[in-house]
């Protein structure tokens, strides 16, 4: 796994200049060539998202024997707890920044969402996954945890036989194609211009955040190495394979394979790291939820619509729930998060659709937060599950 870690670092960074040199200077035909690559995959993402987190989490509980409930409540505590405090942190923050850096802006926010240009695809071809991921996830749970308790079982064959399959489809088909993937989406955002249009507008926005989400993740190392007692710096940079690939990708299930070889790398048990990682690619949303809190609270300012701590205290709850259902692949948070935006915050479409395309103009990295912050909880999980629930030793 490592020279495929290795390997696909060198790539992505070439498929990212690549892209965007096409996006700016070769002609709409050629680009809409990727654009159509992206559909599909896009598509394949979707349709093996759920068959890949049954396929990792289901062995992963099943392996881990008795404890595996005790894990599953711990990991879910600790994800949830991690994202609501970048919710309240982004709050927090925003509300005391924003005002003033939005003064000159307010009322210009519509001609971003009208001036921009849409890179389409000759043909799309729609794969419907065989199980949501809600499903998926419940599924795991309840067959992982039934086999947790079974010494001896058939099905404990199959789920290890369909473990082997979805890890082929991982290393075989998904982690090769992913930086032509990449530059796909890098061509299409240079095309279209809308990133560049965004960030002539909401530079000062993305500075916070990004600002906020490196803060979040040192705070994230620092409480992890204090609790392991290992150097946080250096726990934090062994994750940058794991950041540098979601940064390309975003999208946390296809990072999976290099978020798993890194927090193994940080001495995680391959246990607990085949449990942990998978699941927080899905429930963990430290990242998404900063971006979506600050773009919201960013929009209502601009519109001059009134907020307070009340009305974003239950918008940041229900949206760490709603975003567990998001698929693992870009723009999946954002997409979950648009009924909980009109229904809590009242956004009208306009604001809906000016909000998606901030939110994926930085989607990148909203998605290297929260799988870098994996890397974090896995040592957390590991390190309080304690001996029992480490099958391997080390």
């Amino acid at each position: 796994m490592k020279k495929i870690v290795n390997s696909l670092l060198f790539k992505v960074f070439v498929a990212i200049v690549l892209g965007i040199v096409f996006g700016l200077y070769m002609p709409e035909w050629f680009n809409r060539i990727f654009a159509t690559f992206n559909a599909f995959f896009g598509q394949f993402l979707s349709f093996a998202i759920p068959l890949i987190i049954m396929g990792l989490i289901m062995p992963a509980i099943s392996d881990l024997g008795k404890e595996a409930g005790k894990m599953l409540l711990l990991t879910a505590a600790i994800a949830y707890g991690s994202t609501l405090f970048s919710g309240f942190m982004t709050f927090f923050t925003a509300s005391n920044i924003f005002p003033g850096l939005l003064a000159e802006h307010v009322n210009s926010t519509a001609e971003i969402a009208e001036n921009t240009k849409e890179l389409t695809p000759f043909f799309s071809i729609e794969i419907p996954a065989v199980i949501d991921v809600m499903s998926a996830l419940v599924l795991a749970f309840v067959i992982g945890l039934g086999l947790a308790y079974q010494e001896k079982s058939t099905l404990k064959l199959v789920v290890s036989d369909f473990q082997t399959i979805i890890m082929q489809v991982i290393e075989k088909v998904i982690i090769p194609l992913l930086p032509l993937f990449i530059l796909g989406i890098f061509a299409s955002m240079s095309f279209s211009g809308q990133v560049f249009e965004i960030l002539s507008v909401f530079l000062n926005i993305i500075g916070v955040i990004f600002g906020l989400h490196i803060l979040l993740l040192i705070l994230q190392y620092v409480i992890a190495g204090t609790i392991v007692k290992k150097n946080p710096v250096k726990l934090l940079l062994n994750m940058l394979p794991a950041y540098f690939t979601a940064l390309g990708t975003q999208s946390s299930a296809a990072t999976i394979p290099v978020t798993l070889e890194q927090a193994e790398k940080n001495g995680v048990s391959e246990k607990v790291a085949g449990f942990v990682i998978p699941l927080c690619a899905t429930i963990h949303l430290s990242g998404s939820i900063m971006k979506i809190t600050a773009c919201a609270m960013a929009l209502m300012i601009l519109n001059e619509m009134p907020f307070d701590f009340a009305m974003f205290a239950g918008f940041i709850f229900m949206l760490g729930i709603a975003m567990v259902a998001a698929p693992g692949v870009p723009g999946g948070a954002i997409m979950a998060a648009i009924g909980v935006l009109q229904a809590m915050l009242g956004f009208n479409e306009e604001m809906i659709g000016l909000m998606i395309a901030l939110y994926i103009a930085m989607d990148s990295f909203g998605t290297a937060c929260n799988v870098t912050g994996d890397g974090a909880i896995a040592l957390v999980v590991d390190k309080i599950a304690g001996e029992e629930a480490v099958v391997s030793g080390q």
